[in-house]
């Protein structure tokens, strides 16, 4: 009785091996370059972060004046680090992180700061609503 042996074919190894460099050769660049892309996005997620804390704190300035509520906000009148790290529960690391833009910023007033990261040169913009 004759045995059938059953597997691949040496051909059939030497395509799957050739898609399967030809895949990783597409795919590593796209892989590494995530990277860049994760960095930027990360600012930009801090940077939307304080726009919202600066919202926040607005609101509650805005009904402190109007007397429905006694709740304490953070005072904004500069775009700089130590201004807007008032605004977070967690800080941004001075050594990390610098801010840019107007030296004072009138109560009520909105203005467009930029958040950058130090180690990576990346930028982004945020609002900063004046509230004193």
């Amino acid at each position: 009785m004759k045995v059938q042996q059953s597997g691949f074919t040496l051909i059939e190894l030497v395509v799957v091996i050739s898609i399967l460099g030809i895949l990783a050769a597409v795919a590593i660049p796209r892989i590494i370059d995530l990277s860049d892309e994760a960095g930027r996005a990360s600012i930009e997620n801090i940077a939307g972060s304080i726009s919202s804390a600066s919202s926040l704190n607005n609101a509650v300035d805005l009904l402190n004046e109007s007397g429905i509520s006694t709740d304490p906000f953070q005072t904004v009148n500069a775009c700089t680090l130590a201004q807007v790290n008032v605004l977070l529960t967690n800080p941004l690391d001075p050594t990390e992180f610098t801010v840019a833009g107007a030296a004072t910023i009138a109560d009520k007033a909105t203005e467009t700061c930029t958040l950058t990261r130090t180690s990576s040169g990346d930028t982004a913009n945020f609002v900063l609503i004046g509230a004193t």
